[in-house]
């Protein structure tokens, strides 16, 4: 009686806190971001539109795919995924496939991966094999925060089961963002 009560008030926690949790999504940023190379410096906004979290399956399917078959893997079972948000700037836009929300000091943190590139800095053409765009920011509770965005990059897995930057084709550009109003 006793285990099943305990396990009655662990299930209803977690209940509660996935309700909670899935409170922030939707979730649409408007980022500011500066890039600067040599005498040149641009100016630009992104907007970054979130539906939800990937799901556990669809996580564990991209990050088993990029631990046991490496980048390539990886991006093949990441095109395979639906769209779950994009990130746009001006005419180009890009659809995010992978999206992992983990709590942090003051807020979560936001890694977001899209399944093509949205911008090659310094370069005339793309460069094969960049073939993503990472986000990666820290929301506070008021929805603002600072991250970065990488326009063309390659990702390698992190030990926790998560993706970082393994190499980009042009540097990462830092961003501020805030919640954008609702409409």
């Amino acid at each position: 009686m006793r285990s099943t009560r305990f396990a009655s008030i662990a299930v209803c926690l977690l209940l509660c806190w996935s309700v909670v949790h899935a409170a922030d999504f939707p979730l649409t940023l408007s980022a500011s971001a500066q890039a600067t190379k040599g005498a040149t410096t641009i100016t630009t906004t992104l907007t970054i539109q979130v539906e939800r979290v990937m799901n556990a399956t669809y996580r564990s399917r991209v990050t088993d795919a990029l631990k046991f078959g490496g980048y390539p893997k990886f991006l093949s079972a990441l095109r395979a995924l639906p769209a779950i948000g994009t990130i746009q700037v001006e005419n180009r836009m890009v659809e995010i496939r992978y999206v992992r929300d983990d709590p942090a000091e003051k807020g979560s943190r936001l890694i977001l991966v899209a399944d093509q590139p949205l911008f090659f800095l310094g370069t005339e053409k793309s460069r094969a094999g960049y073939e993503l765009t990472l986000v990666d920011i820290t929301i506070d509770a008021q929805g603002s925060g600072k991250g970065t965005i990488t326009g063309a990059a390659r990702v390698k897995p992190t030990p926790d089961g998560g993706v970082i930057i393994d190499d980009f084709a042009s540097a990462p550009v830092e961003i501020t963002v805030r919640r954008a109003p609702a409409k």
